[in-house]
This record gives structure tokens, sequence and C-alpha cells, in this order.
């Protein structure tokens, strides 16, 4: 059942659909929370939880065009999480970061200059919040994230006990979390004055 702020404008995917960015804010507003609350059942996390909730918003975005301005928005939104849940699970159980992951699904799907646009942001935006970590917590995260080190191999390179590089990890997910919530809807200012331009 759709919740009365989308129900109360019939013509909101219509305008969705047509790149209207406070339709967009609206459909974010009232799912977001629910999205997120989905795929933690799935995955028992919150910061993956979050991230998959953000993508699938995301994805909504760049596939806006195709929405059947007939069908409820929700069946499709909660679909997109639950295959995302589902992938990071897979994700997980197989060592590899869920960032990484986030940034491949989004490569893969790289079809279109709002997606490129897309993605170049949200790659800045990791990269400023990794920029004002302190200079350890910053070489943690790369050799987590980027190298795909353990943590006893992480303590081992950096000569550090091993909670120590878990407290420097989970310290930089919040900050990147943090600093991205805070920027996300540049995003699609980026992409609006992209396709302004067409």
């Amino acid at each position: 059942m759709e919740y009365n702020a989308l129900s109360a404008d019939p013509n909101l995917i219509l305008r969705l659909k047509a790149g209207d960015e406070s339709a967009f804010k609206t459909v974010f507003d009232v799912w977001f929370k629910k999205l997120y609350y989905f795929s933690f059942r799935y995955l028992k996390n919150r910061e993956q939880a979050e991230e998959v909730a953000q993508e699938s918003m995301m994805q909504l975005w760049l596939n806006r065009e195709k929405l059947d301005e007939k069908l409820p928005v929700g069946p499709y939104l909660y679909t997109i999480v639950r295959r995302l849940s589902l992938n990071s699970l897979r994700q997980i159980a197989s060592s590899k970061s869920a960032t990484a992951y986030h940034f491949a699904s989004i490569k893969e799907s790289a079809n279109t200059t709002e997606e490129a646009v897309s993605l170049a942001e949200l790659k800045r935006i990791t990269e400023e919040a990794i920029a004002l970590m302190p200079k350890q917590q910053q070489q943690v995260y790369r050799l987590s994230r980027n190298e795909g080190l353990s943590l006893d191999e992480i303590a081992d390179v950096m000569g550090i006990l091993k909670n120590t590089v878990k407290k420097h990890l989970s310290e930089a997910l919040k900050a990147i979390r943090k600093h991205f919530s805070s920027q996300y809807y540049l995003i699609f200012v980026s992409i609006v004055t992209v396709l302004g331009r067409k």
C-alpha cells in the first residue's frame, strides 16, 4: 500500500521520470528508512544496510525513465533492495569488501552519462572523506578496502594490535557514511546539470 505522501500526487512518477528532483526527494524521504530496515533484516549490519538503501535510491534515479506510472513504486524498490542485499551477503561470504562491491555494481551498469557522473561523484565524496581521516586510519582503510588485507595482516604490516585495526576501520566506515550522507544530494544535482546541457 502506497503512502499518503505519494498517493496525494498522482503525477509523482511522471515527474520523477521527467527528472524532477523534488519528486525524487519526495520518494526518497518516504522510502529510504523503510528500505534501510528491509535490508537490515538480511544483513544485520547498519552500515551495509544503509549502503544498500542508498544504492537502491540511486538505481531508482538512474532508471527512472523505465518506471511505469501506473504501478506503485514500492514493490520495485523492495525488489532492488532484496537483490542488492543478497548480493552483499554473497560478497561478505567471499571476503570481499562491501565498498568494492558498491562501486563494482555501479560500474557494471554504467552505460549512460548520468551513471558515469554518479560514479565519479561517489568516488570523489569517498576520497574527500578519507582525506579528512587521521593518517593511520587512512592507511588501515586503504589496506583493507584497496589491498584486501585481513585485520591480522594489517596489524602485522602496521605493527599495531588487531583491536586497534578493527577500531580504525570501524571509525573510517562511520566517517565515510556520515560524509556521504551530507553530500548525497550533490550527486543528483550533478546529474541534472549534465542532463540540462544535452
